[in-house]
């Protein structure tokens, strides 16, 4: 019998990735996810980039937001089943009641020879509220 080997997988980073952005999701998409020509659907990733948006404002605003706009979606390059896509947050503007978050997301492509290609990014606004649904002050502190 041979002892296991011990293999590291290192998931990779961007390059050339803004110093303030923070990983806040990654997730592979599937078949189901696909359109007829083998596609992502456009609406599956925009679902994925407000998820991953929300992760920082909810902290900030520590408690429930809803998404207000979403000021900018530009679509880079198509996505494909298999590949893993990383969502990567920064914080562009804090508000009284609002944070407006720049959100980009990278494929990881080739897992034999991998590829980083930065698929999408986009900019969205999230609004802070309270139980009533409506907009509450952000925490100063």
């Amino acid at each position: 019998m041979t002892a296991p080997t011990s293999r590291t997988a290192t998931l990779l980073t961007p390059p050339d990735l803004h110093p303030g952005m923070e990983l806040v999701m990654r997730v592979m998409p599937m078949p189901k996810d696909a359109n007829g020509n083998g596609d992502i659907f456009g609406g599956w990733i925009m679902s994925h980039v407000d998820l991953a948006g929300c992760v920082i404002p909810a902290r900030i605003a520590r408690g429930k937001i809803a998404t207000v706009a979403v000021n900018e979606f530009v679509f880079r390059s198509a996505v494909s089943v298999g590949d893993l896509l990383s969502f990567y947050a920064r914080v562009d503007k804090v508000g009284r009641t609002s944070i407006t978050m720049h959100v980009e997301v990278w494929a990881e492509r080739r897992p034999s020879d991998p590829l980083l290609v930065k698929v999408t990014e986009a900019r969205v606004t999230y609004v802070a509220i309270d139980h009533e649904g409506q907009p509450r002050p952000i925490p100063k502190d």
